[in-house]
Order: C-alpha cells, then structure tokens, then sequence
C-alpha cells in the first residue's frame, strides 16, 4: 500500500490557501473545491481540545464521497513579514504511517537507516543509546566515522554495501562491544533494502537484536557437548581433573580448579561430610596468567574450608552455589585466600564472581569445582549454575570412572601378586630369575602367572600361564589355575596328563559358573598353559602346551631357537589330546618360559618378535636377573597391551657323586644287605648323623617293594638339599597309610616313614611307581 503525505495552508482567519495533491489524493478533494474556503468545511466532527493546544493529532475529516478520513496531522506556525501569526501549515499523513514512525522511534531494538554510501539518515532512541549518541549526532555521517575500525566493525560495513549494491537481504553475527555498553554482547543483525514508489534502492534498514543470552547459552552447550570429548580420555583420577581445568579455562573462567575430598585418590569408602570445616586436596587448577600465580592452594596439598564457604556450601548442599563481590560470604572467602596466600593478593584483584559446583555421581559427592571471574566483564547467573550442575555431573562421572578403575586395578594387582610366588627359593636342579610386568592398558590387569615347584627325587616344575582377559575376574581365574597346577604337580603327573586333568578341570569351573552353553563361557574365559618338568638327575626336560607358545632353549655356546613341539588347545576346549616333548639339555642351558604379550604387538609380527627374543637370550649377561632385563629392553612393545610374565632358569645336573643307584633282589634277606650299603653310602658324604634314620627308611621301603611290589626293583639315594631315598618297582598299585592294630604283625613301615622323614609320597613312572621320601640334612 503506498503512503503519501499531503500539506496545506490556512491563514489567520481558518481559510485554506494552499492545497497539495496529496492532499488531494487523501480527501478526495480538488484544490479548486477548497482553497478559499474556510477550513473547518472539510471537518467530520469538532477536533479535541488537547490536539488544538498540542496542534498536532489524529483528526478526522469528511472524504468528497462522503465517508470519514482519519488523519495525523501537525501544525507548524508561520510567520508574517512583521512577526505576526500569518497561518500555519498543516501536514497530514494517515495514521498507519504516523504508528510506523512512532513504531521505529520507540522499538526496544536497535534500528537505524543509512542511504546507498553507508551515511546515516536515522537512528531510533534504542540504538541512540547504544551508540551513545543521540540521533542528531549522527544524521549525515558515514558509518565507520562512529565506531572503532576494527574487524567486527568492517565485517558490519561489508554487509551494509552488499545490501547496497545487491538489494537483497542479509543477517549479521556479531559479538562485539559497544560505546555505551561496558561489555561484549552477541548482535544479530537483520539488514533490508528499501524502495521508493518507483521500486528504486533508495536506502539501507537495519535491526540489531541484542542475543547475547542465546550466544552464552548455546556457548554453554557447545562446551558441554566438548566435555563429552575433552573429559575422561584417560582412566587417571588427577589427569581427568586436569581436562575439567583445559575445558573451562580462559573460555568460562578465568580461573578454575578441582578439589577432591582425601578417600576418592586412596581406597577408602566414602565417609560422612562433616557439619564443621571440610578439608579439600586440590587435584588441578589453571589460571589466564601463567603459572597460575594467584593459586592460593599448590597441587597436591590440603585446605580446610569453612562452612560459609562457596566451596563447603556446595560440597554440603550438593548443588552449585554463586557468590558475587559485596556479599558477605564472597568477601570472607577473599579474605580467607589472601591471608593463606599473601603474595598472590595482586593477582585476585577484580575478582568479582565465584561459582562452585559439587562433584557429583551416583549420589556420591567427591568434590568441588570453582570457577573464578576476573577479567571475564560478566559475572555468573541462575543459568551458569544449571549449566555447572550438569557439567559437574558429568566431570564427576568421568572422575568417578577413574577412581573405581584404579580402585580394582589396585585390587586385581594385590591380588595377582598375593597369588603369584613371592619368592622362587634356589633349587639345586636350577638358577631362576623372572620378571612380571602388570599392563597399563586401560583394560586393566591380566591374567598372566608363573610359577616353580619342587618335585620329588629333585626335579622341578615350571610353569608359565595366561588367562586371557583383564580385571579381578581374570586374576580370580588366574589363582583358581595356579592353585590347581600345583595340587596336580603334587600328584606328580606327567605334563600331557596334568594338562588334560586340569583341562577338565576348566569344563567343570565354566560349568559352575554358568548354566548355559559351556563352551561359551570357557571361550570367554581363554586360559593357556606350559607345563615342564626337569629331572636334574637324567638332565630331561619333558613339556606340554595348552594353546601356549613354546619356550625358547639356549644351549651352552650356542644359539637360542624355540622347542619344536605341539601347541596343544587351549585349555577348556576338551576332548582333544596334549603332547608331551622330552629333550635332553646339557648342564647350563637357558630356558625361556614367556607369555604372549612379551611378543605380541599390533606393530610387528610373532616371528619377527620371536627371532628378536632369540638374539636377545644369547646377549651375555653377568647373571640370569641382568639377562631378563636385557630381555625385556630388547623384545618387549613399546606400550604393552597385555601382561608380560618371563621365567629364565639355568640348568643344573646332579653328578654321579650325588646319586647312588643299587639293583635290589625280591629277597627279604638281602633287605640288610642294602641296609649296610646305605650307611657307606652316607659315610662316604659325610652323612654318618643321617645313618639311623635312613637306614630305617630304606630298610621299610624295601622290604614293602619286595613284599608287595613286583621285580624289578631298584634303590636310589639322592643328596640334593635334602637327603632323598627312592625305591622303585614294576607295581603300579600306590602305597597308602593306615593304622594297624595292636596285634597286627605289619602295617606300620610307611607310618613310621611319614614319622621320620621330612615328607614322603609316590608317582607314577611308565615302568610301575616309585616312593620316595625325603629327610633334612644336617647344617653344615
């Protein structure tokens, strides 16, 4: 709809003497039909009082065809040669056009109109008092000649020409300050060609609306949706309190730290909050100046805070607390920072915003974040401590999270190590040395054990296990195996049996712990296993595998290569065979028992690491201890991903000075016989105090063997740490204790063994059996 302005002129006495032809389009009437004419014809009804003093209003007036015109009209005065009132003039627009102006005049957002070359041709009172100025100031200036020329200033500029020059419509972001204001603000700007009659550009309007509140709100939930990335990338309690400080520091504080109440770095459980004073460790803090120099608490220390405290009123309250400069707890706070830390009380200056938010998850309560303003001009508000609350949740999940891993982490660690040996006592048969190395993978710890039995007649079995998988659960596992390697170690099996037993045993334990598909649950599980076992005496190794990889053997002088043999399923799988794998070792080969993750890396292939392990075991080293960390610095990945247990031992073998052997007749009256030849025996190595008791020992073995076993039978003694008799026969029938009665003639020769010696006990060979027992030797 096109709006036009019309004009006339009354003289002193009321008559119309000048009519426009916008007068003449608003009323209907030609100025032949009204000039000379009194004026008051043309109205429709009397005009107000208060519109004749103010000489300007609405009026209404009687169109030519007769229906009513309102108009704004407004009388200006006018002046006769001599001073005296000569008329007026009289414009009058229709009202739509009068509420636009007063429209645009009194709008609460900043409007302004600028022609073609970016001059100001009018400025409402909103953004009069944004600029500082008022409209007067303005009219006719160009538009960076009032502003600061700045990049926001000239990104403004560049809008307006395109406007100009295009005729299309355009918005502007901005976040900028402002003359008037005293602070930055966020500005959405709608620019808007306008067109006279013709459709010609005759000039440039523009609405600036003040959006800051969008801006800092959308600002908080982008940081908000950054905190889902930037926190808790690691499962460390003080490094995920050190992303809290990254995250909100310089973009939403100018300072800002995280304190943790003392049980949430140990392994306590969570004590009551106290009503009094609450003592907080500062776990991270940052600052917009470097090194932090108005920290008043340092990393790592403890400071009690008091109850009107922002900090212990959170911790207390549970939800985020505000605090500004003037009110009392702000102050006392202040104080309470600067009489701790005088020499930063230059650095606290301006501070005039605290807001600290509770560390809050799974309704446990571990700390406290603040966040302090300095330089920021905006203090916080009602929406920054929502926007805390649901920050600090999340902060203090990821916290928690790191808390509870190292929690279990410290729990499976303690665990692991209560069941894996403490320490490997020195065997004649061999020299050990180990190592075990817990991942710091964030799966947590394995599975990963290994072990050294002593068997009877000196030899010894090694053991070396992974369950595969990470947590309590596995090292759990771990000790279940372990305990069961050794009770079947005891039995003295051979390795492919007690593989296959404990491989039962691994069906009955997934059975137990789940009622359903068995073969699931053992796949889950996982465990692998080597078994060895080392006869120093015939200076054979006999092994079996369960899904394990082979050791690795050096002998003397010579190059390191792994043991041909088979693998083996991994344990569990049942119903599949070990293989047993028997070599003979010089005396002083090296043997290296190993799990998977020693070589397994995503960046290299088994074999490569395998020769890697091979050329490091021949590396020469002062001891067995020196060649594992040899070992280890050359063959281990750089960021293990698994547990790493390594087990080196030195062979040793029993000469014929320490073994006597003698071939016994199934003949009751050759028992004294070979009692005889055991006390020369042991006279001969100078274990004349041991006499007694062994011959008495020998003297009951034999005579069992030859009373109930079958030829042939063979007595062997053995000085090794102890004194060891064997006497072995072809009857694969175990000997057991029992008690005789009071009138029995027999059936007291083993309880009087079991009486006398150290420990004693049977095996199974693959000619019959053989009982052995074992005596302590006298100090030399």
């Amino acid at each position: 709809m096109k709006h036009v302005a019309a004009v006339a002129i009354i003289d002193a006495v009321g008559t119309v003497t000048g009519w426009s032809d916008g007068a003449r389009q608003l009323t209907g009437h030609p100025a032949a039909d009204v000039v000379g004419r009194p004026a008051a014809g043309l109205l429709a009804e009397d005009i107000p009082g208060e519109i004749l003093a103010a000489r300007t209003g609405t009026v209404v007036l009687r169109h030519r065809d007769g229906h009513r015109v309102p108009l704004a009209l407004t009388a200006l005065p006018v002046a006769g040669a001599g001073g005296e009132p000569a008329g007026f003039v009289v414009t009058a627009h229709p009202p739509a056009t009068a509420l636009a102006a007063q429209a645009f005049e009194q709008a609460s957002m900043s409007m302004s109109v600028f022609d073609l070359k970016q001059h100001y041709l009018r400025v409402n009172d909103a953004a009069g008092q944004v600029l500082g100025v008022p409209e007067e100031a303005l009219i006719g200036r160009h538009f960076l000649e009032t502003v600061e020329d700045v990049e926001h200033s000239r990104g403004f500029l560049a809008h307006l020409r395109q406007v100009a020059e295009t005729g299309r419509a355009l918005r502007y972001e901005s976040f900028t300050g402002a003359p008037a204001l005293n602070r930055e603000h966020a500005w959405t700007t709608e620019m808007w060609p306008l067109h006279d009659e013709s459709g010609t550009l005759t000039a440039v309007a523009l609405a600036a609306l003040d959006s800051s509140e969008q801006y800092w709100a959308q600002a908080r939930l982008v940081l908000l949706n950054e905190a889902a990335a930037a926190i808790g990338t690691t499962l460390d309690v003080v490094r995920t309190a050190e992303e809290v400080v990254e995250l909100l520091v310089p973009r939403y504080a100018d300072f800002a730290s995280v304190n943790l109440l003392d049980w949430v770095l140990g392994t306590e459980e969570p004590p009551m909050i106290p009503d009094g004073p609450v003592t907080l460790r500062r776990v991270a803090h940052g600052s917009t100046r470097e090194g932090n120099p108005g920290a008043a608490v340092h990393l790592g220390e403890a400071d009690a805070y008091e109850p009107s405290s922002p900090l212990a009123s959170a911790l207390r309250e549970g939800h985020s607390v505000l605090s500004q400069a003037g009110e009392p707890e702000f102050v006392k706070w202040l104080e309470e920072r600067n009489l701790r830390s005088p020499e930063g009380r230059a650095f606290r200056e301006g501070a005039h915003s605290v807001l600290a938010m509770p560390l809050r998850a799974r309704g446990t309560t571990l700390g406290v974040a603040v966040c302090v303003r300095m330089a920021h001009p905006d203090a916080y508000g009602p929406d920054d401590a929502v926007f805390a609350e649901e920050l600090g949740s999340r902060a203090a999940v990821c916290i928690d999270n790191a808390r509870r891993f190292a929690l279990e982490r410290s729990t499976a660690l303690a665990l692991q190590h209560s069941l894996l040996p403490r320490g490997l006592s020195g065997q004649v048969a061999l020299d050990v040395a180990h190592r075990y190395l817990p991942c710091g993978s964030l799966a947590g710890v394995g599975g990963d054990w290994f072990d050294v039995i002593p068997l009877s007649g000196g030899r010894v079995a090694l053991v070396v296990g992974d369950v595969v998988g990470h947590g309590i659960q596995s090292s759990a596992t771990m000790g279940r195996l372990r305990t069961a390697v050794r009770t079947l170690a005891d039995v003295d099996l051979p390795p492919d049996e007690l593989l296959t037993h404990l491989d039962d045993l691994v069906l009955l334990l997934a059975a137990e712990d789940s009622g359903d598909d068995i073969r699931e649950e053992v796949a889950e599980l996982g465990a692998t296993c080597l078994y060895a076992v080392y006869d120093p005496v015939s200076r054979r190794l006999s092994l079996a595998a369960a899904g394990h990889p082979a050791p690795a053997v050096v002998l003397p002088g010579g190059t390191a290569e792994t043991v041909p043999m088979t693998a083996g399923p991994p344990l569990g799988v049942g119903g599949l065979p070990f293989e047993a794998t028997e070599l003979d070792l010089p005396e002083g080969s090296v043997v290296a028992l190993y799990t998977d993750g020693l070589l397994e890396d995503r960046d290299r292939d088994f074999d490569g690491a395998t020769d890697a392990l091979c050329r490091a075991l021949t590396t020469p080293a002062d001891s067995l201890d020196a060649l594992c960390d040899s070992v280890l610095k050359a063959v281990l990945p750089h960021q293990p991903g698994d547990d790493v247990a390594l087990l080196l031992v030195r062979t040793r073998a029993l000469g014929a000075d320490r073994v006597a052997t003698w071939d016994v007749p199934p003949d009751p009256a050759e028992v004294a016989t070979f009692r005889q030849a055991v006390g020369e025996q042991l006279g001969a190595w100078g274990l004349d105090e041991a006499a007694f008791v062994t011959e008495l020992v020998v003297s009951e073995l034999v005579t069992n063997a030859i009373r109930y076993g079958e030829p042939p039978i063979q007595l062997r003694l053995i000085r090794d740490r102890a004194l060891i008799c064997e006497v072995s026969d072809a009857s694969s029938t175990s000997p057991h204790l029992r008690r005789a009665n009071d009138y029995d003639e027999g059936g007291r020769g083993l309880l009087l063994v079991a009486q006398l010696t150290q420990r004693w006990g049977s095996r199974q060979t693959g000619r019959g059996k053989t009982i052995w027992a074992e005596q302590a030797l006298p100090e030399a």
